[in-house]
């Protein structure tokens, strides 16, 4: 999640290059993440990166809000999209890209999270329908779908990359490694092998203040 004064830790140079004189401020939970995006924005003055929750913002802190597939993560997704929304200064835009309940028919997703399904009930998902309503003082700009082709070298390297260090860690760290291996084999047992191509829809919401 980043702000303007921000935009992304990662993309520093990029962004200060096409919005010089702008402070941009990374935030993340993870301690993990918020190191690698210092040393990636080492000595750039203009970047500063924070770790903690991005939920709560002061209201007209930023400029602009940027979120890319972290709000599904969030425990009251909806709460922090209007928090975002009040943080905007007047004129202030607001990116939000996420997974939605339904991202593919078929692929990666939808066979892990048939997996999942049979041993961990799925959440709730009736924050979603609560999220153009959060953005309350602010112009709808665009709410679309965005579907981009995706490419695993094979579906352990998918698994493992999402139970370690994508949105399934938190599970992993509260139920184990012996569960996540029951999740794995079946996983593997259900997914073809080889190279593995899937292309999931992410929604993509924009907003103005």
């Amino acid at each position: 999640m980043s702000s303007f004064p921000a935009a992304g830790p990662s993309r520093s140079s990029t962004c200060t290059g096409q919005l010089p004189g702008r402070e941009i401020v990374g935030i993340d939970l993870s301690a993990g993440i918020a190191a690698r995006a210092r040393n990636r924005a080492a000595g750039n003055p203009l970047v500063r990166v924070v770790e903690g929750d991005a939920s709560e913002l002061d209201q007209g802190s930023a400029a602009a809000i940027v979120s890319v597939f972290g709000l599904q993560q969030l425990p009251e997704p909806d709460t922090a999209l209007r928090s975002w929304t009040r943080a905007l200064r007047p004129g202030g835009v607001l990116s939000v890209v996420y997974w939605p309940h339904s991202t593919e028919s078929g692929g990666a997703f939808t066979v892990l999270s048939e997996v999942l399904r049979e041993h961990v009930p799925a959440g709730d998902r009736s924050w979603e329908e609560r999220l153009v309503p959060a953005l309350e003082g602010a112009t709808l700009e665009r709410d679309e779908v965005l579907s981009f082709p995706i490419v695993h070298p094979d579906a352990d390297t998918f698994f493992t990359a999402h139970t370690r260090s994508g949105p399934m860690r938190p599970l992993a760290d509260a139920r184990g490694e012996e569960f996540i291996a029951v999740l794995r084999e079946e996983f593997l047992r259900r997914a073809p092998e080889g190279e593995w191509r899937h292309r999931p829809s992410a929604r993509h919401i924009v907003a103005r203040a």
